[in-house]
């Protein structure tokens, strides 16, 4: 009996004593991770470098749409900026993208009456083809969205320009609900409005404040035959609300548009990719980036320069820090999101054609705002490992972990890769739908600090995957 009793004793002390182990090293784990985001924070804060990238790609390249000679030398910016990190790998990853020509400013007004015009702000959608030489002229006819203009018979819609109106809702908190919500308007209508006998479009800015911007972005003729297709444009949402008003008290109102955009086929660019190899797990890869095209009208500060940036700069933070990661952290700066996503398709078909195993990605693509935390995509082991970080990110008010999240570039990697993580970093978005695709989206709109914060949140949230990995 005695013998049991001391047995048991044992077996209760060596479980104690086990207990106490790992939860000591635990506490030990999670104060080397606190220090070293700290570390991490600290340096972000006082180092330049994405900032001064930024200000480059902005101001000395400016908009660098797919497939121009701006996409191009941005290309070889970042190349140059990467081989400088001296790297292990520096690569432009050959792809072939969209050449879409937007040509001389658009010009458009209404008539009330003969003679009687008001000139409104727009600008040609990406991917529309132009009008006739002369331009268009012809009936406005309003509708609220795609489902305005479904209760429609094509004997109303033959003949005139549809005008789209369906404004992003504002009582939504999370504004690229919004933005999903009012964008099939932009990137359908003209097609559906096609089928309908129109003869142009017009759609109200994607921009939840009341400025004279128009916002450009790409629409999407689909399988229509190419003899259809119409001119399509936005209009600011200041014109819109105007147009909206004189319609209300004039049905017969004309509107008048002349643009000269088209395409030209497809024509080589690159995506741009530096990598820091693994010391211990070298074929996990964990790939960070955002989009290096932007629309023509701005600079693409926000949308994506700032994402590029940011994704440079993680590969500089480890480096100043003498981080050797575990696992190969790879940054891609990916050609043609905004009108084809050939950069992204390309990396993840590339990807495969190798045998690459791809466990985690990370994009940046909503901005040089505050950032707020983090999107998700993964399953439930991996979430309950993911959610267990977020008081790390606390102290820096970077704690929103939500399920749901990823990114348009990182996309194409998800069907070939079913149990790799995709997040997207999370800024603060109430300002950003102001700047997206417009001549607004420029560098002065980029708060050093917040671009930084941004840069040091994806560089922790890197971290702790790499040492960690990721759960099966």
């Amino acid at each position: 009996m005695k013998r049991h009793i001391v047995t048991q004793l044992r077996s209760v002390l060596i479980i104690g004593i086990a207990s106490a182990a790992f939860y000591y090293a635990q506490a030990q784990s999670v104060e080397q991770d606190q220090r070293m985001i700290e570390r991490i924070f600290v340096q972000s804060l006082s180092d330049d470098s994405a900032y001064d990238w930024l200000r480059y790609l902005t101001q000395n390249i400016g908009g660098r749409l797919s497939g121009s000679v701006q996409a191009e030398q941005a290309v070889a910016y970042t190349y140059e900026q990467l081989k400088s990190l001296k790297l292990d790998r520096v690569e432009k990853q050959p792809v072939m993208v969209p050449k879409w020509v937007r040509g001389p400013k658009e010009y458009a007004y209404f008539e009330t009456e003969p003679g009687k015009t008001t000139n409104v702000p727009v600008c040609a959608l990406g991917g529309s083809i132009a009008t006739p030489g002369l331009g268009i002229k012809a009936e406005v006819i309003e509708v609220k969205g795609l489902s305005g203009l479904a209760e429609l018979s094509d004997e109303q819609v033959k003949g005139k320009i549809v005008f789209f109106n369906e404004p992003m809702d504002p009582k939504l908190i999370e504004t690229f609900s919004a933005y999903g919500k009012a964008g099939s308007q932009r990137t359908s209508g003209p097609a559906a409005a096609a089928r309908k006998g129109a003869v142009a479009v017009i759609v109200r800015s994607l921009n939840l404040a009341l400025d004279d911007y128009p916002h450009t972005g790409v629409t999407q003729y689909g399988d229509l035959p190419k003899k259809q297709w119409i001119p399509a444009a936005a209009i600011s949402t200041n014109a819109a609300e105007l147009l909206s008003s004189v319609l209300q008290l004039n049905p017969k109102t004309k509107f008048y548009l002349k643009q000269a955009s088209e395409n030209r086929g497809e024509v080589l660019s690159h995506n741009v990719i530096g990598e820091i190899k693994g010391s211990e797990f070298p074929d996990e890869i964990i790939t960070i980036g955002g989009h290096l095209d932007s629309w023509d009208l701005g600079s693409g500060a926000h949308d994506d320069g700032a994402g590029c940036v940011q994704s440079m700069g993680v590969l500089a933070l480890f480096q100043q820090l003498g981080y050797q990661p575990k696992r190969t952290i790879r940054a891609v700066m990916f050609m043609n999101e905004e009108n084809g996503l050939k950069g992204g398709m390309e990396y993840a078909a590339q990807a495969v054609k190798k045998g690459e195993k791809h466990v985690m990605a990370l994009e940046s693509d909503a901005g040089g705002f505050t950032p707020r935390g983090f999107g998700f995509t993964a399953q439930d082991t991996q979430w309950a490992q993911i959610k267990s970080w977020s008081s790390l990110f606390e102290p820096y008010l970077i704690d929103s972990f939500k399920r749901g999240g990823g990114g348009a570039d990182i996309g194409p990697l998800a069907p070939h890769y079913p149990k790799m993580v995709l997040a997207g970093l999370k800024p603060d978005s109430q300002r950003y739908f102001i700047h997206h695709h417009a001549a607004n989206d420029t560098f002065e709109h980029i708060n050093k600090r917040e671009l930084d914060l941004g840069t040091a949140a994806m560089a922790s949230l890197i971290y702790l995957f790499d040492q960690y990995g990721v759960q099966p």
